[in-house]
């Protein structure tokens, strides 16, 4: 299941990443101001006050997930991610099938993205047309994407600020504003039911859990950025567990505090955009332009560290002869000054443009669940790398082994389950995973396999790993 030799083919990045670097990188994909405001209303449309709860054990199933992240980027720090990953340790069938599904869902999450950062530009900017505005914005992070990997590390690290400012904002309006004790998070959630507020039944704070899960998602995107980091076997493990721990404190802390500063809390349960109405009572409309504003360029960051992180995921596939010849060459593309994927980069980023046309709604319907059997294939690959010694080169070693992995298949299988009961999202994402995976299968036993294989090659430049 190894590798089979390192990849003698030219094209290698260039390390000059260091954990700071690129975890302004991971932290801008993770996106937490965007994530609060536009995430986190769906656990508190579910939960009501019971959402601090949720965001909690969210936090917690989260750790699960990060600890395997960290020991499997550990063994394998390649720029292709979970695919590669995967396909060493469970099998190749299993990776061309994570690798089809990330392809999928990533290149529609900056569509995603870009199309839902109209909401907020709209505070200021009112008429623009959404599409329009989403492909300039994917247009614009694509040829930044471009530039070399250190300016876009500090490019996304002062979007990146001014985004925790926001954060920062809407924690301290609600610290300042308290209207119920802390403690009523924990013993009184409550909920907004047939116009009343009720105790949150402890099924609803379970099932806005696998909201929250989602709000969180992203920290172990560091591993993409793995061929351009100095001692990436030890770096990248670290860079994961810090975005985990920053990513829960920078959304947990202005979630609760406006759980607790809220003064109305039927309105604030009923309202759309619950933390943009906050804002607009507590600190008036021009704080809440500019906290608008503000969001609004979390997500064109987000974008970014996505185009950034689709890049190198197809770099990768060239190197691993995926493709058709030509495609792989074109992949494996280095630009000669900034030392970036270009050529992927303008693929990734004019593919998400063209995705933008689906529309939000069937954007997140061909997306909701795929992130979920990602998930569990790692879980599933790090015992299988334990067990079977795949993962053997590993420096960084989680604890408790194997209780993460099992907890992490657990809550999975749950919130698999959970989409399994919902008709109008759940149910239809996961026949269209599943159509991708089984034609994913399809392509490497019936193209990959007669042609030699797939080679799945090590990163040329190990001087740094």
């Amino acid at each position: 299941m190894q590798g089979a030799a390192p990849d003698k083919d030219q094209g290698a990045l260039r390390r000059s990443l260091r954990v700071l670097g690129t975890l302004l990188l991971t932290l801008s994909s993770v996106t937490p101001a965007s994530s609060v405001f536009v995430i986190v209303p769906g656990v508190i449309a579910q939960a009501g006050t019971g959402a601090f709860l949720s965001m909690v054990v969210g936090a917690f199933l989260c750790v699960a997930t990060a600890y395997v992240y960290a020991e499997l980027s550990s063994a394998f720090p390649i720029a292709g991610g979970e695919y590669c990953m995967v396909a060493r340790t469970i099998g190749r069938d299993a990776g061309i099938a994570i690798l089809w599904l990330n392809a999928f869902s990533s290149l529609l999450t900056p569509a995603a993205f870009a199309l839902g950062a109209g909401a907020f530009i709209g505070v200021v900017m009112p008429g623009l047309n959404g599409t329009l505005v989403a492909i300039a914005i994917i247009s614009l992070t694509t040829l930044l994407g471009i530039l070399h990997i250190r300016t876009n590390a500090w490019v996304t690290g002062i979007f990146l600020l001014l985004e925790l400012l926001a954060l920062a904002a809407l924690t301290g309006l609600g610290l300042w504003n308290m209207k119920r004790p802390f403690v009523d998070l924990i013993v009184h959630p409550v909920w907004l039911n047939a116009g009343a507020l009720q105790p949150t039944p402890v099924a609803l704070i379970g099932l806005a859990t696998s909201v929250s899960i989602f709000a969180y998602n992203g920290y172990g995107s560091a591993v993409y950025f793995a061929e351009e980091m100095h001692e990436a076997r030890s770096a990248v493990a670290e860079t994961i567990i810090w975005a985990l721990i920053i990513t829960v404190l920078t959304e947990l802390l202005p979630v609760t505090a406006t759980l607790l500063g809220a003064s109305d809390l039927k309105a604030f349960f009923g309202s759309q955009n619950p933390f943009s109405d906050f804002i607009l009572a507590a600190g008036g409309p021009f704080l809440n332009a500019v906290i608008s504003v503000c969001i609004a360029l979390a997500i064109i960051n987000a974008v970014l560290a996505t185009v950034l992180q689709n890049a190198r995921l197809f770099f990768r596939t060239g190197h691993d002869s995926t493709w058709h010849p030509s495609v792989n060459r074109a992949f494996k593309n280095i630009h000669p000054r900034f030392q970036s994927p270009w050529i992927a980069t303008l693929i990734a980023g004019g593919a998400s443009i063209l995705l933008c046309f689906l529309g939000l709604n069937l954007i997140l319907v061909l997306t909701g669940t795929g992130i979920a059997v990602v998930y569990m294939a790692l879980c599933v690959a790090a015992i299988a790398g334990r067990r079977f010694g795949h993962s053997h080169r590993a420096i960084y070693r989680m604890p408790l082994y194997p209780v993460w992995p099992l907890i992490g298949l657990a809550a999975l299988a749950y919130v698999l389950y959970l989409s399994l009961l919902d008709p109008a999202l759940g149910q239809p994402s996961l026949i269209a995973n599943a159509v991708v995976m089984m034609l994913a299968i399809a392509y490497y036993r019936l193209v990959l396999r007669p042609k030699g294989g797939w080679i799945l090659s090590e990163p040329q430049d190990t001087a740094g790993v």
